[in-house]
């Protein structure tokens, strides 16, 4: 690594300092209105170079191969980033290797290292391509995706985050051009009109290069275009309700409502009120109709609201009204005959109580719960119970924190995938098939579940899996489903295959804790933790992966970690550090 090199990253560090103490203090004592706008102004010009020195980064990152860098290097570029000097950073130049190392690309680096969200990870690296350059799979440099964009983003009188805007929105119509020299005829119109907007009115380009691309993306779209934009996504959760997007072909579109058409018709199988009503229940918790007599049900299913129980704020009656006695109807043009009076119509029998709420619920939320029971339903092709080839059939399991259930009967039940459940969700859950209860002690540690000779039964697994919910590696975003079982205690070395002896690793960072690059750490009564390496964490704490955890379980599990880690720091807590 060159003197001027060092010396570059010398200043970075300088600058990063001095613009601390800087901002310290001018946001912390009185300021005069010509100070304040000069502090905006020049706080405005950082974050435009700052956007363009994270792109330049990030390209650095990758055309090094940066990921690669082994743990001794990794240590090297900590210390200089604790205590910045010339020497520090002149010892950081680092080496790759070969061998299995932290991070599998430039994105896990970005991610995993400096905590970046993954989407904008995806959107930087994006940006590189596009007005950077990319890197081959050899190594080989390539020519930026968008060059006129480029062009204007190198330069200094034009803001680069404007720029970055217009090159994320070609960027994300990029299928939508086609092939061949047509597709680049297309992308070269678009750039040029972006540049041109950006040249011309700087304040309006972002609203004129929105509708160029809604232009192009409202026309024939190409058929990969269309496949890329297929599939189910979740939003998260918001207002109570966890809220996904799905997107479809015209195809599968038309399967989707040819089944909405079947549940709405009451002729059909799929219509049959009093079924999904049934299924209503189970899936909502509320009380149902099936029960024979008031004495014959549960306490719970008493103090339960009614099945198709209108939400707040709806206009849907919170019980059936009770049919009328008709009046005698007269026919019109014609005297009555007091003689023989016309009978009266007898009053039809009214439909059941579930049956009448499901056909009044809202379309949106009967179309939903035949679509939860279709993915209930577990038939082959012949129509007999079992499993149909190429179909997922779901599990959940559910996690029941005792000492909660029996202390207020609040947030006592979540799903392995960090779902909570009320009270009347839980008790129906529990009534259905393919879901599994539960229960664990404090530390997190599953319960009365036996132990194996050298694999894992299917219960501990299940099990395991309920209780750690994903991968152990701090911030893995692998569910557990897709994690493999880790002993602790090996078993080549002697060890039992003991629930308690047990982790979850995704198949990076399984193969990471077998090489060295981190440690699990079995804790007497407790679920084991994960141990990272001095380069990626100078403080050395225990941690736990909490990305699959509701926000409560999250920050108790946080908690725990940073007790034993003092317990462990003071001499008081005898763990033990797994070996590779």
């Amino acid at each position: 690594m060159s003197t001027e090199q060092a010396q570059a990253l010398k200043d970075l560090a300088d600058a990063e300092e001095l613009i601390a103490s800087a901002t310290a203090v001018l946001s912390g004592g009185p300021l005069s209105p010509g100070h304040a706008a000069c502090f905006a102004q020049l706080a405005d010009k950082l974050a435009r170079r700052q956007s363009r020195t994270q792109l330049h980064a990030a390209h650095a990152l990758r055309r090094t191969g940066a990921h690669k860098l082994d743990q001794e290097s990794f240590q090297a570029v900590t210390e200089a980033g604790e205590h910045p000097s010339l020497t520090a950073f002149q010892a950081a130049a680092g080496r790759t290797t070969t061998a299995r190392t932290h991070f599998k690309n430039t994105a896990g680096l970005l991610h995993g290292w400096l905590d970046i969200p993954r989407s904008t990870v995806r959107d930087r690296l994006a940006l590189v391509d596009c007005l950077l350059g990319g890197v081959d799979e050899a190594g080989q440099p390539l020519p930026a995706w968008l060059p006129e964009l480029a062009g204007q983003f190198a330069d200094p009188d034009v803001d680069p985050r404007l720029v970055s805007s217009a090159a994320l929105k070609l960027h994300s119509a990029r299928k939508d051009f086609g092939e061949g020299q047509a597709g680049q005829a297309k992308k070269d119109q678009l750039q040029a009109e972006s540049a041109a907007f950006i040249r011309s009115e700087p304040k309006a380009a972002r609203r004129h290069i929105n509708a160029l691309v809604a232009q192009v993306k409202s026309g024939q779209r190409p058929l990969q275009a269309l496949l890329d934009g297929i599939g189910i996504f979740k939003k998260g959760m918001r207002q109570g309700l966890v809220e996904y997007v799905l997107r479809v072909l015209p195809a599968h579109a038309a399967m989707i409502e040819a089944y909405f058409n079947a549940l709405d018709n009451p002729a059909t199988v799929a219509g049959n009120r009093e079924a999904l009503a049934h299924a209503e229940a189970q899936f909502t918790g509320a009380q149902d109709s099936g029960w024979d007599d008031e004495e014959s049900m549960p306490d719970w299913a008493k103090d339960g609201e009614p099945a198709g129980s209108a939400p707040e704020g709806s206009a849907e009656p919170e019980e059936p009204e009770e049919p009328e006695e008709p009046d005698k109807p007269d026919e019109p043009g014609e005297p009555e005959e007091p003689d023989e009076p016309e009978e009266p119509e007898e009053p039809e029998e009214p439909a059941g109580p579930a049956a009448t709420q499901f056909e009044e619920l809202r379309p949106e939320r009967r179309r939903l719960v035949g679509f939860l029971a279709l993915l209930m339903t577990d038939r082959n092709q012949s129509g007999s119970p079992g499993k149909q080839p190429g179909l997922a059939v779901p599990q959940v399991s559910i996690i029941l924190d005792y000492e909660k259930m029996r202390r207020d009967g609040k947030e006592f039940a979540v799903t392995s995938t960090g779902i909570q459940l009320s009270p009347g969700e839980t008790r129906a859950a529990l009534c259905t098939a393919g879901i599994y209860p539960l229960v664990l002690n404090g530390q997190s540690l599953p319960l009365d579940l036996g132990r194996t000779q050298r694999l894992y039964s299917k219960a501990q697994g299940r099990a395991i899996r309920a209780a750690y919910r994903g991968c152990l590696y701090p911030g893995c975003s692998m569910p557990a489903e897709r994690c493999e079982l880790d002993h602790l205690d090996a078993w080549e070395k002697g060890g039992n295959t003991d629930i308690e002896s047990a982790a979850l690793g995704c198949m990076i960072h399984h193969i990471g804790r077998h090489c060295g690059l981190f440690h699990a750490v079995k804790i007497p009564g407790c679920r084991p933790m994960a141990l990272l390496s001095k380069e990626l964490d100078p403080q050395q704490k225990l941690r736990v992966n909490t990305y699959w955890m509701t926000p409560q379980e999250a920050l108790a599990a946080d908690a725990l970690a940073e007790r034993m880690t003092a317990k462990w720091r003071a001499g008081e807590l005898d763990i033990e550090i797994v070996e590779p």
